[in-house]
């Protein structure tokens, strides 16, 4: 009697989301998303995303945009962020997730 034991291993380990950014160039980059959270002070959706295959440990280079979110998910459109206060506001969230992943 064949034993079946076809076990998917995608969901067990932690899998971050993934999404493609095409920069200026028209050149697609991999980034895997660090956490998106919403403002109401600017009432936008933001995502922080860093280049996919850093190694753990590895410096990344963060980058964040605003989005907004189509029906269901992150298809959403992306947009560089220009103004400082924004940039003030997700470093403070950048901080407190930080901290928070370190307790």
């Amino acid at each position: 009697m064949a034993h079946e034991h076809n076990h998917d291993h995608e969901h067990d380990h932690h899998d971050h989301e993934h999404i493609t950014i095409i920069d200026e160039e028209g050149n697609e980059e991999l980034y895997e998303i660090l956490f998106t959270f919403d403002s109401e002070d600017f009432d936008k959706s933001y995502v922080l995303v860093y280049p996919a295959g850093t190694s753990e440990g590895e410096e990344v280079e963060l980058t964040a945009f605003s989005y907004t979110e189509a029906d269901g998910g992150l298809e959403g459109t992306l947009s560089t962020i220009d103004s400082d206060e924004e940039w003030e506001m997700i470093e403070e969230v950048l901080n407190t997730f930080i901290e928070e992943e370190e307790e």
